[in-house]
């Protein structure tokens, strides 16, 4: 996402970075590129004019402080502004009501509402430790009911059984009703897609709305439809009384618009953000993360959550001490961090969290490809068990079976072999007392917050 923004204006910023002073010509320039990386994100018009506006009266009306020179506050303001356009800050669901919270969920057909509908129920249930019950309201489109019934199985919510011969209306009065006896804490109403100018299909949500009083409503869209996105938000929201919206498909994006155009058009906050196609890419809406991503600065935040819900702690646990004891770093160690790695999104989503991974020459980031690493994990998965364990036997003729086994070809198996041992190293130095604390405290440093404290300590 933001792939083609965030190239432009990194480029633009940097020439900033060295200006002496801020000047209207210098500051006049950067904007021009600034305005033209925007609309071509297909930022809505009048959001950019806004935005460039703003930017222009704090960059020539500030006295840069000491502890930043002219560039680097240009980038700072431009940061802010970034996050100002977006929200800035994250927006929570409020289920604080008598139990079951009914979310309503609307959108447009095709939008992703049904999968965001599960993906929401994941995210309640593994973060907010809440009892998820779903039902579905959608009684035009086939299959609808069939679909969030299986997706609910998928992530372990309880599923409220509904038909297409019933009224909409009737579905949820019933599935209120069975949500309560199921002692759920929230309630998610999946509506059939609908046009914005289907009067009568508006004229139903308007009433399930009123019907069901939701301390929620969301409108999930398609991050891929740019500022068009916003435009249908705000005519949902004409119609309905939203309190947030879900942009869908993010990953697919690589403008960006719909992101810096949704809250400034519609005035409501972008909570969730939908940036993959399994249930478990939702991720809470942050303005000031996607700003430091957008501008090339990583989001280490969010990747050191990322790691706390998803690397296996047990078994990190297992390989520190084990490498604290003296013991080497083997093959079958690199192949549980491969593993850990595609837990968490593969290399690509990493690297977009990483400050600075976005300036990587175009031959670098060709080399951080998922399919590198899976054929790593399928080289090591032809050697035996005492080759993983002890890869300096590894000779010739042995490196000459596991290509063919693994069908790949020789150098690949000599090029897994060294960047073990340049694994083996770093791992031997991060596990020393105090070397993740340090490593972590370097990344924090360079996202310019501060680094989390270690557990246990305060």
């Amino acid at each position: 996402m933001f792939d083609s923004l965030s190239d432009r204006l990194t480029q633009t910023l940097k020439g900033m970075s060295g200006k002496a002073r801020l000047t209207e010509d210098n500051v006049g320039g950067a904007l021009r590129d600034v305005r033209v990386a925007l609309l071509e994100a297909d930022v809505a018009l009048n959001v950019v004019r806004e935005f460039i506006d703003r930017v222009k009266m704090r960059a020539l009306g500030q006295a840069v402080g000491a502890e930043l020179n002219p560039g680097q506050a240009f980038v700072k303001i431009v940061h802010e502004e970034l996050v100002h356009v977006m929200g800035d800050a994250n927006d929570a669901l409020n289920l604080a009501t008598t139990p079951p919270a009914v979310v309503l969920m609307a959108g447009l057909q095709g939008a992703g509402k049904t999968t965001t509908v599960a993906k929401l129920a994941l995210f309640l249930k593994e973060r907010e430790k809440k009892k998820v019950a779903v039902v579905s309201a959608d009684v035009y489109r086939p299959a609808a009911i069939e679909q969030l019934e299986t997706l609910a199985g998928e992530v372990d919510a309880y599923f409220i059984p509904s038909t297409a011969q019933e009224e909409p209306a009737a579905i949820a009065r019933r599935a209120v009703e069975e949500a309560k006896t199921q002692f759920a804490d929230v309630l998610l109403v999946d509506t059939a897609g609908r046009q914005a100018i289907d009067q009568e299909m508006m004229a139903e949500i308007q009433a399930l709305q009123q019907q069901l009083m939701p301390v929620e409503t969301l409108f999930v869209v398609d991050a891929m439809t740019g500022q068009d996105a916003a435009n249908t938000a705000k005519a949902f929201n004409d119609a309905l009384t939203l309190t947030g919206v879900v942009l869908a498909k993010a990953d697919g994006d690589a403008r960006g618009g719909a992101a810096l155009s949704v809250r400034a058009i519609t005035g409501k906050p972008i909570k969730f953000i939908g940036m993959g196609e399994k249930v478990d890419a939702l991720e809470p809406f942050h303005p000031d993360r996607l700003a430091s991503r957008i501008l090339g600065m990583g989001d280490v935040l969010t990747l050191i959550e990322e790691a706390e819900r998803k690397v296996d702690k047990r078994q990190a646990q297992k390989l520190a001490r084990k490498i604290q004891r003296g013991k080497k770093f083997d093959l079958e160690d690199f192949r549980e961090q491969l593993k850990q790695m595609a837990n968490m999104g593969g290399v690509g989503s990493m690297v977009d969290k990483l400050p600075g991974m976005g300036q990587l020459p175009a031959n670098a980031q060709a080399q951080l490809d998922d399919g590198l690493f899976v054929k790593m994990g399928v080289i090591i998965d032809s050697m035996t068990p005492h080759e993983r364990r002890f890869p300096d036997v590894i000779n010739g003729s042995r490196k000459q079976r596991i290509a063919r086994g693994s069908g790949t070809q020789v150098p690949d198996v000599n090029r897994l072999l060294k960047q073990h041992k340049q694994m083996q190293k770093m791992m031997k130095k991060v596990t020393r007392k105090g070397g993740m604390e340090k490593m972590m405290r370097g990344m924090q440093a360079m996202q310019g917050g501060q680094a989390p404290r270690p557990r246990g300590r305060r």
